[in-house]
């Protein structure tokens, strides 16, 4: 039994049947060549019969109740596997539509705490000979990348390359390694934290830049939320949005931001909902050294000026590439604990908005928050099955209706968007704003 670090417990203290706060991917796959109508329900079985787990995977939290105030983590010695691992079918004509009206009903419901915090659906049924995995996990357990690191170690570049694991998973010598760390360097990071604050808070007042926090306007998706959840996805060609990056000096994520604040924009200019003036985005980058190898949590974060008031998409992208230069310059020298607590700053209004009719008094630290998580470059299987898509889902919270997190997959960029059920309208149009933002920026930078 281990204490749980605050940056876990967090996740847990903050979350309500209004508020899940797991993360969760859905792949998709084609069914090997050859393979008969009991291929998936086969592989089901298969999984179950494998009792090995990833240690991480087999943590249960504890309450505070009976540990004086402080979360911790306790080892579930009989995990039930088929309680974990489910099989689903889509009901006829089993279009990517019915697939993802499934995956956001099993996003919007809570994992049981009294099991380790983590479920994965196998689903069949799905049109031109293809099925589907969908995978979530609790934020206190796993963030973006440590999950996609996990989904990666169960798939091979060889397509003829047969037993391999479920994601769940890890052989024994991958398992999680201590993350203890020594007590003398986490006092020298503290005491560094301090130049570090003021820095920050100095930047605040000298800058009037729409890009700090409690600069954001307030928006549709800054308002109070529900459980329930809506999910759309779709990938692009990499080598499209790669080109317009080089072409305006700018990284593959800021044209991915971009993409994002034209479709906003256009969005919210048909609900007659923009904001005079920009939204400001959230963008978490990794601050790991390790790859994620020992799970667990470490982000950074900037708050990017979306330039939404800006017409032409040429103007946004290079107002964004701006913004995330100066964002990441200002982390410059720092220590990942520095980063990280002086990137909790603009979350204090959240916990706010879990009081009464806090989220309409606090003015919003930022709009939505958009994440991108590097994903393999080249082709992987599993057992056979060659998977043609992974699209990540994330985590709406109170005041923040909608999340847009993306991956990279074989040449595709990958957007998952997660929203509100009720507080995001006709969710699936912001995948065609996205497509004739990137038409558009092609055809005003390369």
């Amino acid at each position: 039994m281990g204490l749980m670090p605050v940056t876990e417990s967090m996740f847990l203290l903050g979350e309500s049947r209004e508020h899940p706060l797991h993360v969760g991917g859905l792949q998709l796959f084609a069914l090997p060549d050859g393979a008969d109508r009991d291929y998936v329900g086969d592989l089901h079985r298969a999984l179950l019969a494998d009792p090995e787990v990833h240690p991480l995977l087999r943590r249960r939290p504890r309450g505070p109740v009976s540990t004086v105030g402080q979360w911790v983590w306790t080892d579930d010695d009989r995990l039930d596997l088929e309680y974990h691992v489910r099989l689903s079918a889509l009901p006829a004509p089993g279009r990517v539509r019915e697939l993802l009206e499934l995956v956001s009903r099993l996003h919007g419901s809570l994992l049981d705490r009294h099991r380790p915090l983590w479920e994965a659906h196998l689903v069949e049924g799905l049109q031109d000979n293809r099925f589907a995995l969908y995978t979530k996990v609790h934020h206190a357990l796993l963030d973006g990348v440590s999950a996609l690191r996990l989904l990666q170690r169960s798939l091979s570049t060889d397509p003829a390359e047969r037993g391999l694991g479920a994601p769940w998973a890890v052989p024994p010598g991958e398992r999680t390694r201590s993350r203890g760390g020594g007590l003398s360097r986490v006092v020298r990071e503290l005491v560094g934290l301090g130049p570090a604050v003021a820095k920050y808070v100095n930047q605040a007042f000298d800058e009037q830049a729409a890009n700090l926090p409690f600069g954001a306007p307030r928006s549709i998706f800054n308002v109070p939320i529900t459980g329930a959840r809506r999910f759309a996805a779709q990938g692009w060609p990499l080598e499209r949005v790669r080109a317009i990056g080089e072409a305006a000096g700018a990284t593959v994520n800021d044209v991915v931001l971009a993409m994002c604040a034209g479709a906003l924009r256009t969005y919210l200019l048909e609900l007659d909902a923009l904001p005079d003036r920009p939204l400001v985005a959230a963008v978490p980058m990794s601050l790991r050294a390790d790859g994620g190898r020992d799970g667990g949590n470490a982000l950074g974060l900037i708050l990017a000026n979306l330039a939404t008031d800006l017409a032409a998409p040429a103007d946004r992208l290079a107002a964004i590439t701006d913004s995330t230069r100066r964002g990441k310059a200002f982390y410059e020298g720092m220590s990942p604990l520095q980063i990280t607590a002086l990137s909790a700053i603009p979350f204090a209004p959240l916990a706010a908005g879990l009081l009464p009719g806090g989220v309409r008094l606090t003015p919003p630290p930022f709009n939505l928050m958009i994440s991108n998580v590097p994903g393999p470059a080249e082709p992987r299987y599993w057992n056979g099955a060659r998977m043609l898509g992974v699209y990540p889902l994330s985590i709406p919270y109170e005041g923040q209706a909608l999340n847009i997190t993306v991956t990279s997959y074989d040449g595709s960029v990958e957007f998952g968007l997660t929203g509100c059920r009720r507080s995001v309208p006709h969710l699936q149009r912001l995948l065609t704003h996205l497509d004739a933002e990137l038409s558009a920026l092609e055809s005003r930078v390369v």
